[in-house]
């Protein structure tokens, strides 16, 4: 597809509103694995990111036993175009929800589990204690349980960053979103470079790394070639490329659908950049069945089958 095919079909899209798609529809929460993951959250006075972000997966992940927790509140003091997590002044600091968190996971009795947090700037260590506290509690509760973290930026100031290190969980997620030419629109109070230079902190810090992308908020080709580059360049073992669904009125609109088939290229591309694992499809989300980047080569093996059986 040529640039002005790009822009004119970026274009349509958003002047025409258009009807999400057939291979974006997704199935409705149902079944007893639901409803007990349901309780489980009430129960413990637990937030998710499934609902605060309203995942397109829920009920997939959901029936199948597992969610995505949001500790530090449900309330953030970013203002992000694309998210639909309230954003105000936050609550207090609850300093028994590492336990709580843990003792859910405990209760799941879930293999791999993943953690997400609002940001709370307004907070010195910006939330990076309790992020501690977290980790430390689920690992001692769940041995066996792999863990992924998907943290906020902490401004990427060394001293909290290193406390999520120091943890030890399996996998650091920080998502960058989108191309850096749309980060002041998509992300307003964040910073491409310093989302950057967070992930290559991490890097430098032994962990396993990880980053999303969103498309369909009027990025270019090879701006999203571009920001791989970028991610690959500093250190990012894992990549996830999903599209961007509009979750309320107020939030950005979608500019176009990107068909499964540009997703599958981006998966090709990012391969042979060199990434270890690349997720990309539609529905992809940042913790979707991130239980398969956990374990290092995995992604690249398969690939790698697929082209030898292609041959």
């Amino acid at each position: 597809m040529t640039d002005q095919n790009f822009e004119t079909e970026t274009n349509l899209a958003a002047e025409m509103r258009v009807k999400k798609p057939n291979w974006l529809r997704v199935k409705l929460p149902i079944g007893e694995s639901y409803k007990h993951v349901r309780h489980l959250v009430d129960t413990h006075k637990l937030h998710t990111i499934c609902e605060s972000g309203n995942c397109p997966n829920m009920g997939e992940c959901w029936g199948a036993g597992t969610a995505t927790f949001m500790i530090l509140g449900n309330i953030c003091t970013r203002s992000c175009g694309f998210c639909a997590v309230a954003t105000g002044r936050p609550h207090q600091l609850d300093w028994d929800e590492p336990q709580r968190v843990a003792e859910a996971i405990f209760l799941m009795k879930v293999k791999h589990a993943v953690i997400t947090s609002v940001d709370r700037d307004e907070l010195k260590d910006g939330g990076s204690i309790i992020w501690q506290n977290t980790i430390r509690a689920v690992k001692i509760l769940n041995p066996s349980t792999t863990l992924e973290t998907l943290i906020p930026d902490f401004k990427a100031e060394i001293e909290n960053i290193q406390r999520i290190i120091e943890s030890a969980p399996e996998v650091v997620s920080h998502n960058i979103e989108t191309v850096e030419r749309l980060t002041r629109q998509v992300r307003i109070q964040a910073k491409y470079w310093r989302s950057m230079e967070t992930l290559k902190f991490l890097k430098e810090g032994n962990m396993r790394t990880k980053s999303g992308i969103m498309l369909g908020l009027g990025e270019k080709k090879d701006e999203v070639v571009q920001t791989m580059r970028d991610l690959f360049n500093n250190g990012v073992d894992v990549v996830t490329i999903g599209q961007y669904l509009q979750p309320t009125k107020k939030h950005l609109q979608v500019a176009r659908f990107v068909h499964p088939e540009e997703f599958a290229e981006y998966r090709e591309i990012g391969y042979e950049m060199g990434f270890d694992f690349v997720e990309s499809g539609p529905l992809v989300r940042s913790s979707y069945h991130s239980e398969k980047h956990v374990l290092a080569g995995s992604g690249r093996a398969e690939w790698l089958r697929e082209h030898r059986q292609g041959e």
